[in-house]
């Protein structure tokens, strides 16, 4: 079977979307904390090869509904043998509209980066082919730089909500001007609010990101002050928490290395999610920290009526000795554990592990550099 296009990212939260590349890469593609695109240039597809892009996807769609018995359940072993037979991009392909179809075949996800930088006619053309295609589609989802959002009007996201998009993802990241200036973002936090506000007001659900650590020691709480008066102005669905890691490749890395950008702790981190908490206000905005980068995945609620509860976790976390933090800092970077509940579970032999694998950081720069790099290593 012919294969079809499928991009290298999307959400958590779209693990089980299926996924719709209508453009390749980042329009922007110069924030100094991403490397992502770097080498791949911005392309927007043909309404043509988007179509095909999806009959081919029917198509495997008809196949793997060959394995769906009667009783509704599927015959996973069948689908295991055809796609043991397949190789490369068609086995790809075959998985991605399988796991779709077994998880419901609910929702679709657009790529790339930047999905809303194809003209608004088009995108509607595409979506509308879509629903025809797939009609018990129920949620179709994209990616859209803030920049880029900012000059579509909230007549023109209404249409789009009425060709079938229903929820934007944007990676705000900061709502501080000074950490967007720092990072090279190439959007202010007023190009920010407005896209909100008309993403909002034509009926769309907007997701944001948010990124503590990513103004560095210097721009800390700034970052967070940031975020919380542009998710106060917009009120968006969602802020996804995606803790900043300094990656290698990266300008930002540079920047590190020579002394210009400071990583901030753990706690630090931490301390920004609770000014954001604690400081958006009149939203029922639900923060989500949906991402293994996250130390706190509990830390989790909506900005209205969870406050008390969000803000406990983090204290609770904040209280415990430093021995006990960073216990839970090296465990919950090397992925053995979820939430601070299971801290006393970690054994006395892994806890030796730990010791071995950090025993000559001694100090908290050392640390917190280990830290980054272990985080760095899940992005």
């Amino acid at each position: 079977m012919e294969t079809y296009r499928i991009g290298p990212i999307r959400p958590p939260s779209e693990a089980q979307s299926l996924l719709l590349q209508v453009t390749q890469g980042c329009t922007w593609n110069k924030c100094k904390f991403c490397n992502l695109y770097r080498h791949t240039r911005f392309k927007a597809y043909t309404i043509d090869s988007i179509k095909e892009d999806i009959d081919r996807m029917a198509q495997y769609a008809r196949k793997v509904s060959e394995y769906r018995r009667p009783d509704g359940a599927w015959d996973v072993e069948g689908l295991n043998r055809e796609l043991a037979g397949l190789s490369g991009e068609e086995q790809n392909c075959y998985y991605t509209v399988a796991n779709w179809l077994i998880n419901g075949g609910k929702n679709v996800f657009l790529q790339d980066g930047n999905t809303l930088a194809l003209s608004g006619g088009k995108l509607t053309e595409v979506l509308k082919y879509l629903r025809q295609v797939f009609p018990r589609i129920e949620r179709i989802t994209s990616y859209g730089r803030a920049e880029n959002l900012s000059r579509v009007s909230a007549e023109e996201f209404a249409e789009l909500k009425a060709a079938g998009l229903d929820r934007i993802h944007s990676g705000f990241e900061s709502g501080s001007d000074q950490v967007l200036r720092l990072v090279n973002k190439g959007v202010t936090s007023e190009q920010q609010i407005r896209a909100g506000q008309n993403i909002k007001a034509g009926g769309l659900e907007l997701s944001v990101y948010f990124m503590p650590g990513l103004g560095g020691k210097a721009l800390s709480q700034e970052n967070a002050r940031g975020m919380a008066n542009v998710v106060s102005q917009i009120g968006p669905d969602f802020v996804r928490i995606r803790t900043a890691a300094v990656k290698p490749g990266t300008e930002l890395y540079e920047d590190f290395r020579r002394g210009d950008f400071v990583l901030c702790s753990e706690e630090e981190k931490l301390m920004e999610i609770r000014t954001l908490v604690a400081e958006t206000k009149g939203v029922s905005t639900r923060l989500v920290s949906d991402h293994i980068v996250n130390l706190l995945q509990g830390v989790r609620g909506s900005l209205d009526t969870d406050k008390e509860a969000m803000l406990a976790v983090i204290d609770g976390y904040l209280a415990l000795p430093e021995e006990e933090r960073k216990l839970f800092q090296i465990a919950r970077r090397l992925g053995h554990v979820v939430s601070l509940k299971e801290l006393p579970r970690i054994s006395e032999a892994r806890a030796a592990e730990y010791r071995r694998l950090t025993g000559g950081i001694l100090d908290q720069a050392g640390w917190d550099r280990k830290m980054n790099d272990l985080i760095g290593g899940y992005i």
